[in-house]
């Protein structure tokens, strides 16, 4: 599973107020946490007014480099300042996120073509987010017919389906597995993405939802995620899964991650 740390996002609460107060201690200590359990990048997001987002993200990232080496996510909704903030990386990582909405592909596929940059995409186009298996689908033939043109390999693909909440969908949530499975069956290389905890907006105890979802998500091919690393239950249960679904060999890593103590556990 590759990991994307969820942790320095500005629409947090206490990063938002990190990032105000300019509170630079708070925003390393999260990024060193989330590097020393092992996560593949971790996901940088200002969340902030669109006057100050370009400043923001270049000190955020700033901070992150100045006491980790792991790849960052560049993370807004806004492409061009996906682009412009990829600039001040010092290493290739992951752009978060394209769509077919308005020009986001032309700003980004360009810039990342010829690189060893990864990009998160989103299936969802300038009418919204499809209610169809057969529309998101669609959305990422297209999707995958453009990055051919640009030579980006699928491998370096990570398409989120845009996971729905439970509370008001459980035939979308449903859904989502569905169009999982079809994106593998279509493109094995490509990476499948998404932001566990959308699964349980409006539900108690959250983590036991997000969880179960993990689990089937991963069964449907999952292989990437935006999620808390810090959350030692859920990488357990990517472990214990990713053995369950002959995906670790001899449970080696399940075995080494106990070892580690990365469930937290006392032995």
């Amino acid at each position: 599973m590759i990991i994307i740390g969820e942790k320095i996002n500005g629409s947090i609460p206490s990063v938002a107020k990190a990032i105000e107060a300019k509170d630079e201690e708070f925003i390393k200590d999260l990024a060193i946490k989330q590097t020393e359990v092992g996560a593949d990048f971790l996901d940088v997001c200002a969340s902030v007014k669109d006057e100050i987002e370009l400043e923001t993200m270049k000190w955020l990232i700033d901070l992150v480099q100045s006491v980790s080496d792991t790849p960052i996510a560049v993370d807004s909704p806004n492409a061009a300042i996906c682009a412009e903030a990829s600039q001040f990386c010092n290493k290739p990582g992951l752009i978060n996120s394209v769509s077919l909405e308005g020009d986001k592909i032309e700003q980004i596929f360009p810039l990342i073509a010829d690189t060893k940059w990864e990009v998160v995409a989103l299936l969802c186009d300038d009418t919204g987010i499809p209610k169809t298996a057969e529309q998101r689908i669609d959305i990422f033939k297209t999707i995958m017919a453009q990055a051919k043109e640009y030579g980006i390999a699928p491998s370096r693909i990570h398409i989120d389906p845009l996971v729905e909440m439970l509370c008001t969908s459980e035939e979308g949530v449903l859904m989502i597995l569905d169009v999982m499975r079809e994106i593998k069956k279509l493109e094995p290389d490509v990476h499948i993405t998404g932001a566990m905890s959308n699964v349980s907006f409006n539900l108690p105890y959250r983590r036991i939802v997000n969880m179960g979802f993990t689990v089937l998500a991963m069964q449907a091919g999952l292989d990437s995620a935006v999620l808390d690393p810090l959350d030692r239950d859920l990488r357990g249960i990517i472990y214990a899964t990713e053995a369950l679904l002959a995906n670790d060999e001899y449970c080696m890593d399940y075995i080494e991650a106990y070892r580690e103590d990365i469930f937290g556990i006392q032995k």
